[in-house]
């Protein structure tokens, strides 16, 4: 089953079509929090046997916490409910008065080692108040003390649609349901670990207008094999053209990342000071000067490669816009556009659209770069991160990956697919470089560009996660995410244990 990604009234819905379909709502309530108390037991089995203390809101929230807390007492867990105001709905109620019997006659007494946090639901919005905002601080002051937390589908107070989190639960694991929620995605570290559980919604999820979510098997599925009889012209070869003076790192990074993601051969056209620079520094690339008129554009590039990323440490002058403009009119294979070589064409989609249209192409900025190209602010793309990418991939005629905390990637025909893998370790100067290597060496090989986006962000990330596994982020340069791409594209995905739909890893210092 696909994951897919949902606002807070989405959520909802996907939940109503599956009640007016016949299933009931109290099978989805019990559902969830059996499948919940299933996860607690099979992550925390020491720390849940040592008694586990269950904050219950007015809501089916709360009803999700009263399921959990009967199917832990069921295996002989000692659980104690603390409920906050009283229970609003039939389902809720329900649930409590069928496993208060089993449960100590106690609330939490503090000694417990794993909290459930269950106070509020998908649909909650506006800062927490009163005792619900209690119970949010008692909670994240238990998890000071060494408390595990654990939230039934979202962390209480976070807004599942914007992921603004002002006083809400910090949860070392989330357990979400059907669905991952766009918030969810958005304040990553408010969530921990986050396990999406299958609780039956299938169909009644609207496939068509949902971003799906897409993780290291969807893209394995999608990354070819190279075969034993392989050779370096059946890899393909890649151009990549950038290193302005005084940056000639950027294009040495794309360079790196594109071999160790598997293009055959790679020739680096960089501003002439910096020829023998590159060329020192990546061995194994070939290394050329700007070309200055279209004869060479014909011969060097042309008539030599596969793919072409333009834009690493390109610079932003007029005469690097001539430069793009140049390559860009002759040049007709697959393209990767990136860094300067968008920022050139600020506020003129137009004559990017021109050059671009009738090959693959992508185009990999990051929120600013968007925003110059788009010409909108930076708080616009960000507040509408999920949409915004089709009107500008409909302009341009080219698929659309925004860079960010979530990718988001889009193509001309409105198909969005996100990719949450990554960690902070990326947030560093260089890594778009990184990604730019990545993703053209996949345009070249498949020429798919959105396919090619897709990987390209998940690899990505999942570099970067292997990279920060065991150090603190502060510790990881980008060496080290270069270094991770080789145990990307080695890992297997054997497939999820059910319940389980997808699973994204804590970002930041305590990868788990």
């Amino acid at each position: 089953m696909t994951v897919r990604i949902t606002t807070a009234a989405q959520a909802t819905a996907a939940d109503r079509r599956a009640i007016d379909a016949g299933i009931p709502s109290r099978a989805l309530m019990q559902r969830a929090g059996a499948a919940s108390a299933s996860e607690i037991i099979l992550r925390y089995p020491r720390a849940a046997r040592r008694g586990v203390a269950i904050y219950a809101g007015p809501g089916n929230n709360g009803g999700d916490g009263w399921v959990v807390a009967g199917a832990l007492a069921a295996v002989g867990i000692a659980a104690r409910v603390r409920q906050v105001g009283e229970l609003r709905t039939a389902d809720a109620r329900a649930e409590r008065d069928g496993v208060i019997g089993l449960l100590p006659d106690e609330e939490p007494h503090g000694g417990e080692e794993i909290i459930v946090d269950a106070l509020l639901g998908t649909g909650a919005s506006g800062p927490p108040r009163g005792a619900i905002a209690a119970g949010i601080a008692d909670i994240n002051q238990r998890r000071t003390q060494g408390a595990r937390v654990v939230s039934l589908d979202i962390p209480s107070g976070l807004d599942a649609t914007t992921g603004r989190a002002d006083g809400s639960v910090i949860a070392d694991l989330t357990l979400t349901f059907g669905t991952v929620k766009r918030g969810q995605l958005i304040a990553r570290s408010h969530c921990g670990r986050l396990v999406v559980i299958d609780i039956g919604l299938g169909a009644h999820v609207d496939d068509g207008a949902m971003p799906l979510l897409v993780d290291s098997a969807w893209a394995r599925a999608r990354v070819s094999p190279i075969h034993a009889d392989a050779h370096k012209g059946v890899r393909r070869k890649l151009i990549i053209v950038g290193g302005g003076e005084g940056m000639a790192g950027a294009p040495i990074l794309a360079s790196r990342a594109a071999m160790r993601s598997g293009i055959g051969i790679v020739r680096l056209v960089v501003a002439p000071a910096n020829v023998a620079v590159v060329q020192s520094a990546a061995i194994e690339a070939l290394a050329l000067p700007w070309p200055t008129s279209d004869d060479e554009v014909e011969t060097a590039l042309v008539k030599w490669g596969d793919g072409l990323l333009i834009g690493p440490g390109l610079g932003n002058s007029r005469h690097t816009r001539t430069l793009v403009e140049r390559v860009l009119r002759i040049w007709r294979g697959p393209v990767v556009v990136d860094a300067d070589a968008l920022n050139v064409f600020a506020g003129d989609t137009t004559a990017l659209r021109d050059l671009l249209d009738g090959r693959p192409a992508l185009i990999t900025p990051h929120p600013g770069e968007f925003s110059r190209l788009a010409g909108c602010s930076v708080d616009e793309v960000l507040a509408n991160r999920f949409e915004i990418g089709a009107s500008l991939a409909r302009a341009l005629r080219c698929t659309v990956l925004l860079k960010g905390v979530p990718t988001v990637i889009t193509d001309p025909a409105g198909r969005t697919i996100v990719s949450a893998s990554g960690t902070p370790v990326l947030a560093a100067a260089g890594s778009g470089d990184v990604l730019g290597g990545i993703a053209a060496t996949l345009l070249t090989q498949t020429g798919d560009a959105f396919v090619a986006a897709g990987c390209a962000a998940v690899a990505h990330g999942r570099a970067g996660e292997i990279a920060n596994r065991g150090h603190a982020v502060r510790g990881v340069e980008l060496g080290g995410v270069l270094d991770a791409l080789a145990l990307v594209w080695a890992e297997r995905h054997p497939g999820r244990r059910p319940p389980v739909l997808a699973e994204l890893e804590r970002p930041g210092d305590r990868m788990t």
